[in-house]
């Protein structure tokens, strides 16, 4: 989806949140997949955006990893949507 930066998804994803690197690239790629999919854009009227994203992962339970929170939002748009579970992270690669 044209306008929406995977990096500098990374760098808010960093800027705000705990967690790393890792993490926040996993959550970022999925965010991109999500984007290219377009599918926020259908449901809800406007594309998904990294403002937007970094909006609603805030929501989440504070003690949430950054994961955490995007599983978290995507349950959220699951349960009103649906076709957002194939967009949750399941796993990252720890300690790089």
């Amino acid at each position: 989806m044209a306008g929406f930066d995977a990096e500098e998804l990374t760098a808010r994803l960093e800027a705000e949140f705990e967690g790393d690197d890792a993490e926040f690239r996993v959550v970022a790629r999925q965010a991109r997949d999500l984007a290219d999919a377009g599918i926020v854009a259908d449901d809800r009227g406007q594309p998904l955006t990294v403002e937007s994203i970094v909006r609603n992962l805030a929501d989440a339970p504070s003690e949430s990893t950054v994961a955490d929170r995007w599983n978290w939002w995507l349950s959220a748009l699951e349960t009103a949507y649906g076709g957002y579970r194939e967009f949750e992270v399941r796993a990252f690669p720890e300690g790089e």
